[in-house]
């Protein structure tokens, strides 16, 4: 893999999970962001990316879209649940 991140691993629970956090704890502290719960924040994150990795693979219908809001369900609570996890390993507190 020449990528750090492709279409087709951003399609899969775990690509999805992993840019989400990435992308969640690099700008939720973004002024206009800390207003909104972290959680909902990588929801929107999650949404976006499987619905453009859907896209740019051509594999975006009516059916595979109507199924993206449950899908990015799932890669946020993955993205939220590592991190978490990540804090409690480590012993510290994040918000």
């Amino acid at each position: 893999m020449n990528d750090f991140f492709s279409w087709e691993a951003l399609r899969t629970v775990a690509g999805c999970a992993s840019a989400t956090a990435v992308i969640t704890q690099f700008i939720k502290d973004v002024p206009f962001l800390k207003k909104i719960p972290t959680q909902w924040v990588s929801y929107f994150i999650a949404v976006i990316l499987l619905f453009g990795a859907t896209y740019f693979t051509g594999l975006l219908t009516p059916a595979t879209g109507a199924l993206i809001p449950f899908n990015a369900i799932i890669a946020a609570l993955s993205a939220n649940g590592a991190f978490s996890a990540i804090q409690r390993i480590a012993g510290k507190k994040y918000k």
